[in-house]
């Protein structure tokens, strides 16, 4: 479990920051998936619902996502074509009905 909070980097918008002052209460959940060659996959589940919370979290531990243009190193960003990062299932209330909903998508990588 990953317990930072989180804050907007105003001189650095639209990035966000982990402030352990001003910052709002911010949880994820982590798993391994499989690791090697140097990269690991992670099941993430944000517990809140913060900005760029994922990527934020896990570039604070000194784990960022490959291919963020935002929160990892250039090497890290040239490591893949787009940022690794992929909702495989949401959950939600439609806005007018407040029905349940869920979708599910594949992890493409």
């Amino acid at each position: 479990m990953i317990e930072l909070p989180l804050a907007r980097d105003w001189p650095n918008r639209p990035l966000q920051k982990v402030d352990r002052e001003h910052g709002r209460p911010s949880t994820t959940r982590w798993e391994v998936l499989a690791a090697g060659a140097g990269t690991t996959r992670l099941a993430l589940e944000p517990v809140t619902g913060r900005s760029h919370q994922l990527r934020v979290h896990l570039q604070a531990i000194g784990h960022p996502i490959l291919g963020d243009p935002l929160y990892a190193p250039p090497e890290w960003q040239r490591a893949a074509a787009r940022l690794l990062l992929h909702a495989c299932a949401l959950q939600l209330a439609h806005p007018a009905s407040g029905e349940p909903l869920s979708f599910a998508s594949a992890v493409p990588f």
